[in-house]
């Protein structure tokens, strides 16, 4: 439900990923023996809309337990860095890339709010700063994530971003074809559902988040101002899991409408760069 956003926010959502870390490594959804074996966590839209990474350095904002900051670095980053408020997740990554006989130097995990994150980790700016989808959700001011993010990213380097659109947000939860939530809303979403996105059976306790929406034109209004180019702005008919029972899954693993049912945004991207100094 909506409502002025409560004061303990951030310690609510921080045990309730604390919680979930556990759960997600030990997950099918996750998978880590098989991404242990070589399978890639990456999309093949953000590879392709990415680019080469050879030789590059790479910030992952909110990077949970890693599997897309790690896969960087398989792609050939010279250096990836992930951040994240939870010091499970964190450990969880840490633990990944010594068992992918990745040392800090190659890959590091950061535990901090990603607020502070410009103080927070080894380096100044990045090539490229990334940060991977159900993020933004979680962060009440996008003004002040822009500058942050913006802040990292290097002369002639990108942010890119890889989002749930939020037009899904404002869909009913059952079919995804009634407009039930208001689009603009600037409150809070608080919510008590157990379990979580790869096991929704799953027992928990630490129920409680406070998510807020973000339209696509904050985002890019926040990023614009906080002085990137903004190169693209794409959005796609495919998600990472059923959101609504009405989705199908496809052979690529992403879930889309049925083909009877016209198409709505369920994703999107962009790439915002800083020009290069001369």
């Amino acid at each position: 439900m909506y409502s002025p956003t409560p004061d303990d926010w951030q310690d609510a959502n921080r045990a309730r990923w604390d919680e979930r870390v556990p759960i997600h490594a030990a997950s099918d959804f996750y998978g880590l023996e098989a991404f242990r074996a070589g399978k890639d966590a990456l999309r093949p839209f953000e590879l392709a809309e990415v680019g080469d990474v050879t030789g590059k350095t790479l910030l992952h904002l909110q990077c949970h337990i890693g599997l897309d900051t790690l896969s960087w670095a398989r792609h050939g980053a010279a250096q990836v860095v992930g951040l994240d408020f939870s010091e499970p997740a964190v450990e969880t990554a840490r633990g990944l890339a010594e068992s992918l006989g990745l040392g800090p130097d190659r890959a590091a995990f950061v535990a901090a709010d990603v607020y502070d994150a410009p103080t927070a980790v080894p380096d100044s700016s990045y090539d490229i700063v990334y940060t991977g989808v159900g993020a933004l959700n979680w962060l009440p001011d996008m003004e002040r994530w822009a500058e942050t993010a913006a802040s990292l990213v290097a002369p002639g380097g990108f942010l890119y971003l890889a989002e749930f659109h939020p037009l899904t947000d404002t869909l009913d939860d059952g079919t995804g074809s009634v407009v039930t939530h208001d689009y603009f809303s600037r409150e809070a979403w608080v919510d008590e559902t157990p379990g979580t996105y790869a096991d929704f059976d799953a027992p928990t306790v630490h129920n409680r988040s406070v998510e807020w929406q973000h339209p696509v034109g904050e985002v890019v209004t926040a990023l614009a101002a906080a002085g990137l180019r903004i190169e693209f702005l794409h959005e796609h008919d495919m998600s990472l899991f059923p959101r609504f029972g009405t989705l199908e899954r496809h052979p690529d693993g992403h879930y889309r409408f049925p083909a009877d049912r016209p198409r709505i945004p369920l994703m999107y991207s962009l790439k915002a760069s800083r020009p290069s100094v001369r």
